[in-house]
């Protein structure tokens, strides 16, 4: 919401020298976030001055310019910039004549756009200066010709200031306003609230006498003489919600649309982000920003009988303001006549009965429309306004009719038109009930002993009646506070208003023995380690489509279960996800297709993997207005799937860049095999890789990653590898993708619990190499395990160095090579003994595969 500083002093008051960053201060301590400002950014002498003489000059371009003599101070006066009473000006717009006065941008300003003005030679002349537009001033942006202000009805003296004349000096600030403070969508909100924030007296625009009186004069009239009769219909909207809880409608005859919008209000709407759409509909909006109360205004010629307000049944359609007929749903609110519709209320009017300048007879509607159908309504058509806006955040019902007298009121001032007796105003503001607040509330919530004076004066000052029931205070919330509903969104009122400042920051102290979980202290290693890796750690979506998780959530024959969303966002995401990777692979591909061709992203999350044959989800689900019982919260987690955390990478492009003296390095299924090791290593798990098949991976580059729990059970926690060329292709990815998923939660179950480091040997190590061949289906981690095995204790570590193919070999055998350190801690060991180590291993090795040593 923006607000002009000139508008806001109308009602509460602003320090003379406060500047557009105090305001904004002033709204953020009252709860707002700062945005922008706005205006300000036109510097430098531009005044009111008179055409003398204008001589039209053609050129060879075929354009013909003006060669002016332009009056821009009094006679015998210096001008602003210093120069002569009388400046010569180039001037290629025709819409102006000898005598008019103009907006003269003199030598030395600077307009928007960072555009400054100086003498320049230009068409064989030199022009001291330049005639405005309404563009170039920024106003608007009509080029149609410069600015005369006759045209506008302003007449001033010559060398007079221009920017006041036409609200170009004021400046507006742009606060954030939440959802659930609509009423904050106007000036007279937003003024209450600078009040609240520097105790600036506040006077409610809403409350002048005046309007009460328009009031009267325009609803004098008996029944039968009503211009235009109102009928609400029965039906609830959602929650029970009135169609309109408050209509009113007035009727102003004799206006003359033809006439110009004041620059006062022209220049205020435009600091609010509206532009000027003619005088009677500038003073609807300009109301709508006053009073925060959308106005709808209609040709009262164009009506055909009484208006009705109801629901749109099947097959209606309506013509809009945009000239777009639109289909219309039975959840729309519409305005009708006798002819049908004529008005999406709250959205939009309808094209038949717009204002326009011919308009002489006007039908003024100020409603109360139910917020969630408004809401529905404007997404469903795809119509934002700042009407709808306001109505989806709720508006003040005791409003309606003021903002109707108000309209009357500058219609009659600035239109010439007369209030005729002849208006209606159906239904009236609902009354709201007492909140009960224990005194004692706000000190146990805020930390802050409250006196109970200052307790009745903060919620006073929001609006609200304080009385006492019981030994509690019994607050009834003002009309304009629809988010006050009980009694915790009071102690928030009196928080923010007696200074959020003054709330004490103070850290819970943990209980002996507390912290993170073991689990939790295992995930965040797991981060931890991946990103040290250098990977880059996201959080994608968890829902996915049916062939992604037919895709990625499943082993070769294993059925999938996935489970479906009832209301899903995107029709064609509308399943939980059981696997990580369609979101990883996603997020690759968004950072690939902009450019970013080596991408490593990971995510800890949770997956949702149903039972087989299991139903999930509840038929009903409970009120929301009251907390659930224990059994049914205990019914309500029963019916959710198992969720268990899953970390997951997708690698992609170049693990290292090319370089002087060194080639780029892809990364592949080896980077994947790594950050198992890694893994592995974080949580002190032991993991064995096997050679395995997953429908989303490489078939011949894809292992199975087990965990090898105290007992020495190995239970299958996921895969790593190389992602399936077809799936990387379908996935506008590169063909080499490299991907690692695990069940966290299986990891960490399984993980040892207690790791002893080992003893710093101060004897050296004995190293050789084994070379051993095997068939080439024998997986070369089980061939490890066998020589580790045989080695015995000596054996201090071991790792596949090698592994070879080809010629010297049989076609169905590979030569596995690993590299074995031995130690002792007592002694330094002989090659002897290292070698009979060895040989130990190998020969295990032998009985259990058939291992045989390569010379």
């Amino acid at each position: 919401m923006r607000v002009p500083l000139s508008w806001l002093r109308e009602y509460v008051e602003v320090d003379s020298d406060a500047s557009p960053q105090d305001v904004l201060d002033a709204f953020v301590r009252v709860g707002f976030e700062d945005e922008d400002i706005h205006g300000g950014d036109i510097t430098g002498p531009v005044v009111v001055g008179e055409v003398l003489e204008r001589i039209p000059e053609p050129q060879k371009n075929g354009k013909t310019i003006n060669w002016c003599q332009v009056r821009v101070a009094p006679d015998g006066e210096t001008a602003a910039d210093g120069g002569d009473a009388i400046h010569g000006i180039v001037c290629g717009a025709h819409n102006f004549e000898v005598g008019d006065k103009v907006v003269v941008t003199l030598p030395g300003a600077v307009l928007p756009g960072n555009f400054a003005i100086s003498p320049r030679k230009t068409y064989g002349h030199v022009s001291e200066g330049m005639m405005a537009s309404s563009r170039e001033l920024g106003i608007s942006d009509d080029h149609d010709g410069i600015i005369v202000l006759g045209n506008l009805g302003i007449d001033a003296e010559v060398g007079t200031p221009a920017l006041p004349l036409l609200g170009l000096d004021d400046i507006a600030v742009e606060v954030n306003v939440t959802p659930d403070r609509g009423y904050a969508m106007s000036m007279r909100g937003l003024a209450r609230e600078y009040g609240h924030a520097t105790g600036a007296a506040f006077a409610d625009p809403a409350m002048r006498p005046e309007l009460d009186e328009i009031i009267r004069a325009a609803t004098a009239s008996t029944p039968d003489e009503v211009r235009v009769p109102v009928t609400i219909a029965d039906e609830l909207a959602v929650r029970d919600e009135p169609l309109s809880e408050v209509f009113a409608g007035f009727v102003v005859t004799g206006v003359d649309g033809n006439r110009a919008t004041p620059g006062w209000m022209k220049s205020r709407l435009r600091l609010a982000g509206i532009r000027s759409l003619g005088l009677l509909i500038d003073i609807t909006n300009y109301v709508m920003l006053e009073l925060g109360q959308p106005i709808h205004g209609y040709d009262l010629d164009a009506l055909r009988g009484g208006i009705t307000v109801r629901r749109a049944t099947a097959g209606e359609t309506l013509k809009t303001l945009d000239d777009q007929t639109r289909k219309l749903s039975d959840e729309d609110i519409l305005i009708t006549d006798d002819r049908g519709p004529i008005g999406i209320a709250g959205v939009m009017g309808g094209a038949e009965t717009e204002l326009s300048a011919d308009t002489t007879n006007v039908f003024i509607e100020s409603a109360n429309f139910a917020p969630i159908s408004i809401a529905r309504t404007a997404r469903r058509h795809k119509l934002p306004s700042e009407a709808s806006r306001r109505f989806a955040r709720s508006v003040d019902p005791a409003v309606a009719t003021k903002a109707a007298a108000r309209v009357a009121e500058l219609m009659v001032e600035l239109a010439g038109g007369t209030i005729a007796p002849a208006g209606v105003v159906v239904g009236e503001p609902a009354a709201r009930a007492a909140i009960a607040l224990d005194p004692a509330l706000p000190a146990r919530l805020m930390g802050i002993d409250y006196a109970r004076e200052e307790l009745v004066e903060a919620l006073t000052a929001t609006g609200c009646t304080v009385g006492e029931q019981d030994g509690a205070f019994a607050v009834v919330p003002p009309s304009w506070r629809h988010d006050l509903t009980d009694d915790v969104d009071l102690v928030e009122e009196i928080g923010r208003l007696a200074g959020f400042d003054r709330i004490p920051s103070i850290v819970p102290q943990a209980s002996s023995g507390r912290g993170f979980t073991r689990a939790q202290e295992l995930r965040r290693k797991l981060s931890d380690v991946l990103a040290a890796t250098g990977n880059t750690e996201v959080i994608t979506y968890p829902f996915v489509t049916e062939a992604a998780n037919k895709c990625f959530g499943a082993v070769a024959g294993e059925a999938v279960e996935s489970i479906k969303l009832a209301n899903a966002l995107d029709a064609t995401q509308g399943w939980l996800r059981r696997s990580l990777l369609p979101g990883l692979t996603e997020a690759a591909h968004r950072n690939v297709s902009r450019g970013m061709t080596d991408v490593a992203v990971f995510e800890i999350g949770r997956v949702f993997r149903p039972e087989t044959g299991r139903r999930y989800g509840v038929d009903e689900l409970p009120p929301v207005a009251a907390r659930p019982s224990d059994t049914v919260l205990a019914e309500l987690n029963a019916s959710l799937p198992p969720q268990p955390y899953w970390v997951a990478a997708v690698m992609v492009g170049n693990r290292t860049d090319k370089q002087p003296g060194m080639a780029a390095a892809a990364y592949g299924w080896q980077d994947a095999l790594e950050l198992v090791d890694r893994i592995a290593l974080a949580t002190a798990a032991n993991l064995k890789v096997r050679q395995g098949e997953h429908p989303a991976f490489h078939p011949g580059r894809c292992g199975e990653v087990f965990v090898v729990d105290a007992a020495g059970n190995e239970h299958a926690i996921g895969f790593a590898g190389e992602l399936h060329p077809d799936v990387a292709a379908d996935r506008d990815l590169p063909r080499v993708v490299a991907a690692v998923e695990l069940d966290a939660d299986a990891l960490i179950a399984h993980a040892n619990r207690h790791v002893i480091a080992g003893v710093i040997a101060g004897v050296p190590a004995a190293t050789q190499d084994l070379s051993l061949v095997v068939a080439q289906d024998v997986p070369a981690a089980e061939v490890l395990d066998a020589v580790r095995a045989g080695a015995g204790e000596l054996l201090e570590h071991i790792h596949l160095v090698d592994d070879y193919r080809g010629a010297g070999l049989d076609d169905d055998q590979k030569s596995l090579t690993f590299a074995l350190r031995f130690r002792a801690t007592d002694r330094t060991l002989t090659a002897a003994e290292a070698t009979e180590a060895k040989e130990a291993g190998a020969a295990v090795a032998k009985d259990r595969f058939g291992a045989q040593i390569r010379a």
